[in-house]
């Protein structure tokens, strides 16, 4: 991906700022000028009005998530090797095979809208536990998150309100880069990580730091990725005119066979920021390959499957606690409202209809 079809600077106009509609940071409100220019900001920072924000800003679209809207539901299993039962006590790192379901989608409340190279894709994923519990986690291809908090988001969304002549003021930009240089350097670290040609070769990362917890009692931040087996292709110079083209590539390939990725814990130290997912942790960190997780097949959504789960970061096993992170309570709440609101909805079919895809299947 070119400099100029990445987030950048320019990601406060119009037309860039639906790039940054991050999967699992339901704070960000895709084209927030948009939303200033036809007089739909809400000035409420709570979860209702920032759903209220998605669904002026995207159109009404009931039945489906107001962010992530178009997706499709995943199968799979993780398999853990027992090197993640060192740091917490949580059932998924013991020695074994969990299953897990989940989604994969791209940013954005629109639930028909066209695959595109700079698409941000996510993964959102359950991890069913032999105790009862449950892990579930949303993760992105971003590396970071470009606002520390729900006030930068606010501060960033007035700076980006056109003036008369319907763009943001310059002034306005550079004064907010000014109070927030850490949203300067987080973009500036968006830039240098190429996007992947699809789904199953791109990294996910999870952003947030939370709190390990170990037999001893113990406790150590940690922030994880899944890293894909499957080798790095660049996008393609020329955008596929199927407008599915990311799924349907991702149902191909799962035909084939499985797709692999290994669950990566990054350890913090003393001094590390657990508050801030602007910020990127030393590239010196200890590592730990916790497992692999192995998506099987995928389905469209419909009653039964993922389409009807809210995968709130905060759905955690004894043994994994949030951090201070302010954005996870954040997260938690717009989720919540987001499924409160199209739980009582019409439903109608999404946009990816794959079919039932097997591996081995010649689907």
């Amino acid at each position: 991906m070119s400099d100029s079809a990445r987030p950048s600077y320019a990601l406060f106009t119009p037309s860039a700022l639906p790039r940054l509609a991050v999967i699992g940071v339901a704070l960000l409100v895709v084209a927030a000028a948009f939303a200033w220019t036809a007089g739909w900001f809400s000035d409420r920072l709570d979860p209702d009005g920032m759903i209220d924000t998605f669904e002026a800003v995207n159109g009404p679209h009931e039945g489906f998530r107001r962010n992530h809207a178009k997706g499709v539901c995943l199968a799979g299993w993780f398999e853990s090797n027992g090197r993640g039962a060192r740091l917490s006590t949580a059932e998924v790192f013991k020695p074994g095979r969990v299953p897990v379901f989940g989604r994969f989608s791209l940013a954005g409340g629109m639930p028909a809208m066209p695959d595109g190279p700079d698409s941000v894709r996510s993964m959102a994923l359950n991890f069913t536990l032999p105790d009862g519990e449950m892990w579930r986690t949303g993760m992105i291809v971003l590396p970071v998150f470009p606002f520390r908090d729900a006030q930068a988001l606010y501060e960033q969304m007035l700076a980006a309100k056109p003036a008369a002549n319907g763009k943001p003021d310059p002034a306005k930009i550079a004064a907010f880069f000014a109070a927030h240089p850490e949203a300067a350097k987080a973009i500036s670290v968006i830039k240098t990580v190429p996007f992947s040609s699809g789904f199953a070769n791109a990294p996910y990362n999870g952003l947030n730091a939370f709190r390990f917890i170990a037999a001893d009692g113990k406790a150590t931040a940690v922030r994880w990725s899944m890293r894909p087996v499957d080798a790095f292709e660049p996008e393609p110079a020329e955008t596929p005119k199927d407008k599915n083209y990311l799924f349907d590539d991702l149902a191909r390939r799962l035909a084939k066979g499985p797709a692999q990725w290994h669950l990566i814990l990054t350890l913090g130290e003393a001094g590390d920021v657990t508050n801030d997912a602007t910020v990127v942790w030393p590239a010196d960190r200890e590592t730990v390959d916790a497992g692999t997780l192995s998506i099987e097949s995928l389905s469209a959504e419909a009653d039964g499957n993922c389409r009807d789960i809210n995968f709130d970061p905060l759905v955690l096993p004894a043994g994994i606690e949030p951090s201070d992170d302010p954005l996870l309570s954040a997260r938690s709440s717009a989720y919540s409202e987001s499924f409160t609101r199209r739980a009582g909805e019409p439903k109608t079919p999404s946009a990816v209809q794959t079919g039932a895809v097997q591996p081995g299947k010649g689907n």
